[in-house]
C-alpha cells in the first residue's frame, strides 16, 4: 500500500499541509475544548512539527518519523519530547476530524515513556531561610509588596502558577482567609485556606496598589501594561528575585518545598497532604512521600558498604 496521503479532489489540502504557515496551523487549534493557556502551548510548539515536515509530503509515517526524530535529540528532555509529539498529534488529529487528513495518521503510536520521578529539585529549607531574610529586608513599595504576595502564594500556599495567574480580586477574602482557586485541568473554581502570613501580604499588597476588582496580578511590562499577567510573566519576576539570591531553581520549586514540607510534618499522611495540595490522584504525593523516606535512608544505606573502600 502506498504511504502517500494521495491529495485529490476530495482532498486538495493533503499536499499543501507540509508547507502552511505558523498562522493558518494556529487557527486549528481555534475551536479545541482546552483553555486559552494550553491553546497558547499548541500554537506556540506546532512550529516544531511544521519545520519537520516542510521538506517532506505528508505521509502515514509522518508521525512515526516525527517521534523517531525527538527520539534521537538528546538536547531534549522526555517531557519536552512528550509536549511536542502531543502537540503534533493533537493537531493531526483535529486535521482528520475535520475532514483534510483522510486518516488519523497518529492511531497506535505511544507517547514516550516517562519516569514518574523528579528529576528537578525543588527549594529547600535553606533556600527558603534565605529568600524570606532577604524579602523581610525590602521596603513595603507597591512593587515589593505584589512580589511578597506571589511567593506567599507560592510558598505557603503551593499554588501553581497558572492558577496565580487566574486568580482575581474577588477569588479572595481576606475576613474567612480563604480564596477561590481554578485548579490544572479544571473547570470550576475551588476553595483554599489561606496562610496568615498569606493575608497579611495579600491585603498590603491590593492597599499599595490600590486593586479593587480585576486580575489579582497583572503586568508592568509597557507591551502588555494592565492586562492579566501569564505564567511566563510571573516566571520571569520569580525566577529574578532568585537568581538575584543566587538560588537557580524552576518556579515550579515552591510547590515541590509545599509538598514534601507538608509530607514530613503530616508523617506522610497522603490523604491529609492531598488537601492542601489538590492533587487528583494519590499517585504523585507517593513519589514525593517515596523520596523522602529514600533520603531518610541514606545513611543506612551508606553504613551496609562503609567497610567497602578502593
Amino acid at each position: 500500500m502506498d504511504n502517500q496521503l494521495i491529495a485529490s479532489e476530495e482532498n486538495p489540502a493533503t499536499e499543501i499541509i507540509s508547507h502552511w504557515d505558523r498562522e493558518k496551523a494556529w487557527s486549528i487549534f481555534k475551536f479545541l475544548d482546552v483553555n486559552e493557556e494550553t491553546r497558547k502551548d499548541y500554537q506556540y510548539r506546532i512550529g516544531h512539527f511544521l519545520n519537520f515536515i516542510s521538506d517532506k509530503r505528508l505521509n502515514q509515517n509522518s508521525f512515526l518519523e516525527y517521534k523517531n526524530y525527538l527520539r534521537l535529540r538528546t538536547d531534549y528532555t522526555v517531557a519536552t519530547k512528550n509536549k511536542y509529539l502531543v502537540t503534533a498529534k493533537i493537531f493531526l488529529k483535529e486535521l482528520n476530524r475535520r475532514s483534510l487528513l483522510p486518516v488519523d495518521i497518529t492511531q497506535n503510536i505511544k507517547s514516550f515513556s516517562q519516569s514518574k520521578k523528579h528529576k528537578k529539585e525543588g527549594l529547600n529549607d535553606q533556600e527558603i531561610e534565605k529568600l524570606t531574610i532577604a524579602l523581610k529586608e525590602l521596603p513595603n513599595t507597591p512593587p515589593n509588596t505584589r512580589i511578597k504576595a506571589m511567593i506567599s502564594l507560592l510558598v505557603l500556599q503551593g499554588l501553581r502558577q497558572i492558577e496565580i495567574t487566574r486568580l482575581d480580586v474577588k477569588d479572595v477574602d481576606l475576613i474567612r482567609k480563604t480564596a477561590l482557586v481554578e485548579g490544572k485541568g479544571r473547570d470550576d473554581k475551588e476553595i483554599i485556606y489561606l496562610h496568615p502570613e498569606t493575608v497579611k501580604h495579600i491585603k498590603r499588597y491590593l492597599k499599595a496598589n490600590n486593586l479593587k476588582d480585576g486580575a489579582l496580578f497583572v503586568s508592568n511590562s509597557n507591551n502588555s501594561k494592565n492586562i492579566r499577567i501569564t505564567t511566563r510573566g510571573l516566571r520571569m519576576i520569580i525566577k529574578n528575585v532568585l537568581k538575584d539570591l543566587d538560588i537557580f531553581k524552576c518556579v515550579h520549586g515552591f510547590r515541590h518545598y509545599f509538598t514534601t514540607t507538608l509530607l514530613k510534618n503530616y508523617q506522610g499522611n497522603l490523604l491529609r497532604v492531598a488537601q492542601y495540595t489538590r492533587h487528583r490522584s494519590l499517585e504523585m504525593l507517593q513519589v514525593y512521600n517515596d523520596n523522602i523516606e529514600m533520603e531518610n535512608d541514606l545513611p543506612k544505606y551508606y553504613k551496609t558498604f562503609k567497610g567497602i573502600k578502593f
